[in-house]
């Protein structure tokens, strides 16, 4: 299974989501500080979710990394997070 279908299946699992983008942005950053021959090191989510709603940024943010975990959390050098309740469009 990749890191990026980890993260994914990690994030349906804890919020059952109304929108989830799991993108693996490393190319983007090739020859940059973290980037890993082979990409997934480098990652933007955005996710809609009823558990998410009413939470600060701060609040959400902690969520996600919550449910990734600390050893998938670990082998990721950035990720980016646009989160939010379900009301607000993906």
């Amino acid at each position: 299974m990749t890191r990026t279908e980890k993260i994914r299946d990690a994030l349906e699992k804890a919020f059952n989501p109304k929108v989830l983008d799991v993108h693996d942005e490393s190319e983007a950053h090739r020859g940059h500080s973290g980037y890993q021959e082979g990409g997934e090191s480098h990652f933007r989510v955005v996710i809609r979710a009823d558990g998410l709603a009413g939470l600060s940024r701060i609040a959400r943010h902690r969520a996600v990394h919550d449910a990734i975990g600390k050893p998938l959390m670990g082998e990721i050098h950035a990720l980016a997070i646009d989160a939010d309740g379900p009301e607000r469009p993906g």
